[in-house]
């Protein structure tokens, strides 16, 4: 084939593998609206069959007194509102919405029995313990009574949803691309085994990586795409959904290093069993009905805190919202009165997963002032308005961040957002910087609080290590750590 030829495939496939990528968000957000849907409509029924039920077989109610004890009580009502936000709730802190093109139907009936044995105790012990009943039987009436109807209810369109999505990923309109580390004769083995099973597990393989000079077995069976440190690059350009690790054991070391090469994406892992050691992670069998593979999961935090962390942010960003807009007017004076351009600075800045997002703040410097290129803010910066130094020393030039917030680009606390001008320069020093796009940017960071602004890329790099031992140490009670010592910080007027 020649060059030209092959160039012109080349970016074919690469448009074709974009618009696959666009192709499965759409999908996902369906897939992700239909679960959603139904979890409301599903808990709506069953809170209205189980509060008619206890008022007929717990209250005894009579025949001509039924429709007025359901349907004229207030507490059915009250119970339609928030008991579908509460089912809710309890299955995103679980995380249920996650992977929902991934979700195994046997995941599905596990995942719904242990949501709904616990939100049915907790309701139970909140809610209906104080029911006057003729004997302690019935407390364990309603609570089997409860459950079975919560149980069935959720399970059945959950369990169709997922069927139906894996009946796409049989037809071949769902798959996911997938690139395979490794070139030996084990790697060659996984590939014509999955090849066969393409249709059940949805691989669309788009080529595969060298990490050795060990015989290749692949090279006339996929496109090859290069080394390991060429993965991250790959990952964002054909959209990489799934990594195979099949590599040799004397091929090992290679890939001890393996999350750091992946970077920031959000990417499932498999590998041969024997590397279940070397990539560290939470890992369970897959292809059992093959030659097995093991999933590797990197969670930074569990499941529920991602959950909680969610919640709180985007409460404490409408809270934030609401209650400092007398602050926001201030602003907004202030900078029309003292010089003239814009209220708000807006900048592109990168996000998690390395997609970028615009950056809200309040303008604190003259217009134009990086006509000359990126520049970081220095001491006595000569470009900072006179109210944008009181705006800079007082932190409020950030309180917009909190709209990046409330639209999910941002978190209350995470490494704070830069520029993709100087995290090229970052990357070329300290390759590692990209880790930290694994999660979301923060308003404040524990990078922030022991170091402060940063106002050369080698401030940059030193403030970034605050920043990855926040990562590997990630909790909610961290969090809220630093936000205490930013609390502090605000106060004393300079860093800890």
């Amino acid at each position: 084939m020649s060059v030209l030829k092959l160039k012109v495939l080349m970016v074919s496939n690469n448009k074709h593998n974009q618009l696959n990528d666009k192709y499965l968000t759409r999908i996902k957000n369906i897939v992700l609206t239909k679960y959603i849907l139904f979890d409301i409509i599903s808990s709506l029924l069953a809170w209205l069959i189980f509060f008619s039920f206890r008022k007929i077989e717990i209250e005894n109610y009579q025949l001509n007194q039924i429709f007025d004890s359901i349907f004229k009580n207030p507490t059915l009502y009250i119970g339609l509102v928030l008991i579908p936000i509460y089912w809710l709730l309890l299955s995103f802190i679980s995380g249920f919405y996650r992977y929902v093109l991934r979700k195994r139907l046997v995941s599905c009936v596990g995942e719904t029995f242990k949501i709904t044995l616990v939100g049915t105790l907790i309701l139970f012990f909140t809610l209906l313990l104080d029911d006057q009943v003729r004997n302690y039987k019935n407390y364990y009436y309603t609570l089997s009574v409860l459950f079975s109807i919560q149980f069935v209810f959720s399970l059945t369109p959950r369990y169709i949803i997922g069927y139906i999505v894996r009946n796409k990923i049989k037809k071949g309109k769902i798959n996911f691309n997938t690139v395979i580390i490794g070139s030996s004769r084990n790697a060659n083995l996984i590939y014509e085994d999955l090849l066969r099973k393409k249709n059940f597990y949805g691989n669309n393989f788009i080529g595969y990586l060298k990490v050795s000079e060990i015989e290749d077995f692949l090279h006339d069976k996929l496109e090859y795409l290069g080394t390991l440190h060429d993965l991250p690059d790959l990952i964002n350009k054909f959209g990489i959904k799934e990594i195979i690790i099949a590599i040799e054991p004397e091929e090992e070391e290679h890939i001890s290093n393996i999350v750091s090469w992946i970077g920031y994406s959000e990417v499932l892992i498999k590998s041969v069993p024997d590397l279940g050691k070397s990539l560290k992670g939470k890992s369970h069998f897959v292809n059992i009905l093959s030659i097995p593979l093991i999933e590797v999961q990197y969670e930074l935090m569990p499941v529920w805190q991602q959950a909680l962390k969610i919640i709180i942010d985007k409460t404490v960003a409408f809270l934030a919202v609401i209650l400092l807009s007398p602050v926001f007017l201030i602003c907004f004076l202030g900078i029309k009165l003292t010089s003239r351009g814009p209220i708000f600075f807006k900048q592109e800045r990168i996000g998690k997963n390395g997609k970028p997002f615009v950056l809200y703040k309040f303008r604190s410097m003259y217009i134009d002032a990086e006509k000359n290129g990126p520049n970081l803010s220095i001491k006595d910066d000569p470009r900072i308005t006179p109210f944008g130094r009181f705006l800079r020393k007082t932190k409020l030039d950030e309180i917009p961040n909190f709209i990046n917030v409330l639209k999910g680009d941002m978190s209350l606390v995470g490494p704070r957002p830069e520029r993709q001008y100087y995290i090229d320069q970052i990357v070329k020093i300290c390759p590692t910087y990209k880790q930290l796009q694994k999660i979301k940017p923060g308003v404040t960071s524990l990078g922030q609080v022991r170091y402060g602004y940063a106002s050369s890329v080698d401030e940059m790099i030193s403030r970034m290590k605050f920043d990855l031992l926040y990562m590997q140490n990630m909790s909610l009670s961290f969090d809220f750590l630093i936000i205490y010592y930013t609390i502090i910080i605000l106060f004393r007027g300079r860093h800890i």
